[in-house]
């Protein structure tokens, strides 16, 4: 019998068995809402990947919080690690975690079987096997997948310049980010800053009782002094 039929016992009829759930159907959200990233990604792998990825790592980032995923290689021996951002992912339906993570998995694909290393490429290779497992799968794995909502959620350190670049577009003289990193030198763009407006930049805003934290994380660290005790004997001069 054709294995999408069942037989109702009671009657005696020939039913057709319903189809499994999507990947991304809305009830894994109540089903599983918190699953096994590994185990997602060994399904996956089996699933659409043809087991091509078995010796690709997968875990969560903690830190991460500019982009929900990434995929990185190090080394000539062809280490392929998939990190997931797990402050960004945690404030996501199920869903958006399924498709960021297979999302990397195609990175990955294109590593191990074709050496691509371009984490940021998204050429022919990458959108055929988009479009195969979407189709496949009911996916909607697309080519970018930060969450700017989320991602301005963990921006609290915020500079803003008060030079010309105040009033040009796109950012009005600011920088936000997630660390307590200022601009300077060490950015891509702050030599064209400084050539098309030499303003400076002046701290606005940071996450609320950041400072406190920092000047009790600093007097922690500071040695306690010890206890002095009565010495008997001489004093040698240095």
């Amino acid at each position: 019998m054709d294995e999408d039929l069942l037989l109702d016992r009671d009657s005696g009829r020939i039913l057709e068995a319903e189809p499994p759930l999507s990947i991304v159907d809305q009830s894994w959200e109540v089903l599983d809402p918190n699953p096994d990233v590994r185990a997602l990604f060994l399904e996956f792998n089996q699933r659409f990947f043809w087991g091509k990825l078995s010796g690709v790592e997968v875990k969560w980032s903690p830190r991460m919080t500019l982009c929900a995923g990434v995929c990185s290689y190090e080394g000539r021996g062809g280490l392929c690690s998939i990190r997931l951002s797990e402050p960004l992912l945690k404030l996501r339906p199920r869903k958006d975690l399924v498709e960021t993570l297979l999302h990397e998995m195609i990175h990955a694909l294109l590593f191990v079987t074709q050496n691509n290393r371009d984490r940021d490429g998204h050429g022919p290779e990458f959108c055929k096997h988009m479009n195969r497992i979407n189709q496949a799968s009911g996916t909607r794995i697309t080519i970018y997948h930060s969450f700017h909502d989320e991602v301005d959620v963990y921006r609290q350190h915020w500079w803003r310049c008060d030079g010309p670049c105040r009033t040009r577009r796109p950012y009005y003289g600011w920088v936000k980010r997630a660390m307590n990193r200022a601009p300077s030198r060490l950015d891509p763009w702050w030599e064209e800053h400084r050539l098309t407006c030499g303003g400076s930049y002046t701290k606005v805003k940071e996450p609320e009782g950041y400072s406190s934290k920092k000047g009790k994380k600093k007097e922690e660290v500071v040695p306690k002094p010890r206890s002095e005790t009565p010495f008997k004997g001489s004093l040698r001069s240095e």
